[in-house]
């Protein structure tokens, strides 16, 4: 059953459609090697459904990409209010921006406000070494190679970027996260690891 629309899908989308047509795969092909339905696929690239970053991760490899190719950088060395390039790594109830610009490769800093129940929805690995996570404000539930973290406000937590990682927020109030991922991840290719 298809995920819940988030608006986010609406850029990502068409995005995701342009890099199956560049690559001259069909719908069905993208699908098989996602592991999801045609008609998910379908659905996600006409932004009528949000896509859970495991299953992003898993749609761009079956694109020959890796997630950060679909990130929109920012074109300034200072970036004011914490706003950002609008980040699209999937997951639902969240907004993020991308902090740093694409031609910093040692370390890329996102930054992520999770409504209520917003979350990752489901457990990832990135082609990167380590992240640091920083809770500004409200609570985030974090699982990190099947360990639970509970962080509040003003905690932080590092953690390998390969382990299995999971996130959401289990508190009735908006969260807000900095996450630092050094170093940047890879412009071509993400794994999702079993």
């Amino acid at each position: 059953m298809p995920e819940a629309p988030d608006s986010h899908m609406s850029t990502i989308g068409p995005r995701l459609r342009e890099l199956r047509l560049a690559q001259g795969l069909t719908l069905a092909q993208v699908a098989e090697s996602a592991g999801v339905t045609k008609g998910f696929v379908s659905l996600a690239e006409r932004g009528k459904t949000s896509v859970s970053v495991p299953t992003l991760i898993r749609i761009c490899e079956a694109l020959g990409t890796g997630i950060a190719a679909l990130f929109d950088y920012p074109d300034q060395d200072v970036v004011k209010g914490g706003l950002g390039a609008k980040l699209e790594m999937g997951g639902h109830g969240i907004e993020e921006f991308l902090l740093t610009p694409a031609e910093e490769r040692h370390v890329q800093v996102m930054r992520t406000i999770l409504r209520p129940g917003g979350g990752s929805g489901g457990a990832y690995s990135l082609e990167a070494e380590t992240v640091f996570a920083y809770l500004v404000r409200g609570t985030l539930r974090l699982s990190v190679d099947g360990e639970p973290r509970f962080l509040e406000a003003g905690d932080s937590t590092t953690f390998s970027a390969r382990a299995a990682h999971a996130w959401d927020n289990p508190g009735e109030d908006e969260a807000e996260v900095l996450w630092s991922i050094a170093p940047a991840l890879p412009l071509s290719r993400t794994k999702l690891r079993p």
